[in-house]
C-alpha cells in the first residue's frame, strides 16, 4: 500500500492562514504533483491550471485584506460529472464531448465560496455507471497501489487522485457505491451523505435541468476524517447535528459481515470483524444480530428495482421495464417503510458496520458488468452478487463513510463502511476518527 504524506486540506488552510505558505505556493506544487504522478493513472482528466493560478492568486490577495475562508487558497479537484463554469461535463459520454457549462455546480460555487482553487476534474464511467472508471473520451484509471488493478466508480478519479497524493480533498456522487467503492479501492476516505442534504443542482445528465435524481446524492472525498467534516459542512443545505458521543466506549454497533443479500470475501469479511473485536475491547456494545434489523435482502431487491428504474429514464437504451404511475408510487411507499425500519434500528444502535464490497480492487476487464464475475473466497460469483453492501445506506437514503482499515495479501486496500441514522454524517465521521485512532 503507498503512504502519502502531504498536508490535509485543513493543513493547506492553516499554513496559508498563517503565513508558512501561499495559495499560488500549494497551487503550483499540487499541479507539480500532478504532472509528475498523474501519467500512468490517469485521474485528473480535465486540466485548469490556469484559472486556479489566476484563483490562487485572487486568494493570496484575499488573505492579505485580511480576509479568511475555511478553504482559503486549498487546490482541490471535482469529480467530472459536476458542472464547473467553462470546462466540459461529459459524463464519459462521447456524444457530450463538446458539452461545456456556463455555471458551476452549487457544490462546486459552495466550495468556492469557502476559497477552494478548483485545479480540474477527474475521472468517470460513462453514465457513472460502473465500479471502473473508463471511458471513451478520457480513457482509463488506474489504481494508484497497482495499475493493473480499477480504481472504482464511479467517483474513481477523485479517489485515485487522493490516494496518489495529487490533491487534498474531491467531491464525487453516489447513487450505487460511487462514493465508498472507489475510497475502499483506493485507501481514503470517502462519506455518502444522506439524500437531500446537498443539492444536486449542476450535478444533472448534461444539458439538463431536472428535480433531484431519487437515491443520488454528492459528497466529499479526503484523506482525512477532519477534511470530511469540513466539506460536508460547506456543502450542507441544512445545519448537519453534532456527533453524540466522543468515545468509543460510548458506541452501539451491530455488525452485519454474514447476510442473504450479498457475499464478501474472507479477508474482507475478517478485517470488518477485527475491528469489531477492537471496538469491544474498547468498551463499545457490539452485536451481530438484532430483532430490530431489518430483511436486508428484500429491501435490497427492492432497491435495485428503484435504482434499475431511475437509471432507464436517464438511460433508455437500457431496457428496463418502466413502472406505470401507480407502480412508481408502490416503490416510493417501500422505501418510506425501510426508512422508519432503520429509524427504528438506530434508536438502539449508533451504527452499522460492514464490508464495501465483495472484494479488494479487481483486475482491469473489458467484460461489462452485466456479463462480469469475480472470484470471491476461491468461487466464480456474478458481479452484482456484492451491491447488497452498498444498499444497506442508499435505499433509506443514509449516510455513509467509507475509511480504510487495512490491506489484504496483495497490498490493496480494504476498507469498512459506517452506516448512521439520517443526517448523523458528522456521527459517522466521528466514528471513522475513533476507530483509525484506535487502529494506530
Amino acid at each position: 500500500m503507498i503512504h502519502v504524506t502531504e498536508k490535509t486540506a485543513i493543513e493547506t488552510a492553516a499554513a496559508i492562514a498563517k503565513g508558512e505558505s501561499s495559495a499560488v505556493d500549494e497551487c503550483e506544487a499540487a499541479i507539480r504533483r500532478i504532472e509528475e504522478r498523474d501519467g500512468e493513472i490517469n485521474a485528473v482528466v480535465v486540466r485548469d491550471f490556469d484559472r486556479a493560478m489566476d484563483a490562487a492568486k485572487a486568494a493570496d490577495d484575499r488573505r492579505t485584506r485580511g480576509e479568511s475562508g475555511a478553504l482559503l487558497g486549498v487546490p482541490m479537484t471535482v469529480k467530472e460529472s459536476h458542472d464547473v463554469a467553462g470546462l466540459p461535463s461529459t459524463w464519459g459520454v462521447e456524444s457530450n464531448r463538446d458539452y461545456i457549462p456556463g455555471r458551476d455546480s452549487y457544490v462546486v460555487r459552495r466550495l468556492k465560496d469557502a476559497g477552494a482553487i478548483i485545479l480540474g476534474k477527474t475521472n468517470v464511467p460513462p453514465m457513472l455507471a460502473d465500479w471502473m472508471s473508463n471511458n471513451p473520451v478520457y480513457g482509463r484509471t488506474n489504481n494508484p497501489h497497482d495499475h493493473g488493478r480499477v480504481v472504482g466508480g464511479s467517483s474513481g478519479g477523485s479517489a485515485a487522485a487522493l490516494a496518489a497524493g495529487m490533491v487534498p480533498l474531491e467531491y464525487g456522487s453516489d447513487i450505487g457505491g460511487s462514493i465508498r467503492i472507489p475510497a475502499n479501492y483506493c485507501g481514503v476516505y470517502g462519506l455518502k451523505p444522506s439524500y437531500g442534504v446537498v443539492p444536486l443542482e449542476g450535478h444533472y445528465f448534461p444539458g439538463t435541468d431536472t428535480a433531484d435524481i431519487p437515491l443520488s446524492v454528492t459528497g466529499p472525498l479526503a484523506r482525512s476524517t477532519d477534511d470530511l467534516a469540513l466539506a460536508i459542512d460547506l456543502t450542507a443545505e441544512i445545519a448537519l447535528p453534532r456527533a453524540r458521543k466522543k468515545k468509543l466506549e460510548d458506541y452501539r454497533l451491530l455488525v452485519v459481515t454474514e447476510t442473504d443479500m450479498a457475499v464478501a470475501d474472507d479477508a474482507i469479511v475478517n478485517a470488518v470483524e477485527g475491528i469489531a473485536e477492537l471496538c469491544a475491547k474498547a468498551g463499545a456494545t457490539v452485536d451481530h444480530k438484532s430483532d430490530l434489523a431489518p430483511d436486508f435482502a428484500t429491501l435490497h431487491s427492492q432497491y435495485l428495482h428503484m435504482l434499475l428504474t431511475v437509471l432507464a429514464v436517464r438511460d433508455p437504451s437500457s431496457g428496463y421495464p418502466l413502472p406505470d404511475y401507480p407502480g412508481w408510487v408502490e416503490m416510493v411507499d417501500q422505501q418510506a417503510r425501510a426508512g422508519r425500519q432503520y429509524r427504528d434500528l438506530f434508536e438502539e444502535y449508533d451504527a452499522i458496520l460492514c464490508p464495501n464490497s465483495g472484494t479488494t480492487a479487481f483486475p482491469h476487464t473489458d467484460v461489462p458488468m452485466n456479463d462480469r464475475k469475480l472470484v470471491i473466497n476461491g468461487e466464480e460469483t456474478e458481479f452484482g452478487r456484492q451491491f447488497g453492501w452498498v444498499s444497506i445506506a442508499t435505499y433509506p437514503g443514509l449516510p455513509a463513510v467509507s475509511m480504510p482499515i487495512g490491506e489484504d495479501a496483495d497490498g490493496l486496500p480494504i476498507g469498512l463502511q459506517i452506516v448512521t441514522a439520517k443526517y448523523r454524517e458528522q456521527e459517522a465521521v466521528t466514528l471513522a476518527d475513533l476507530i483509525g485512532k484506535a487502529i494506530q
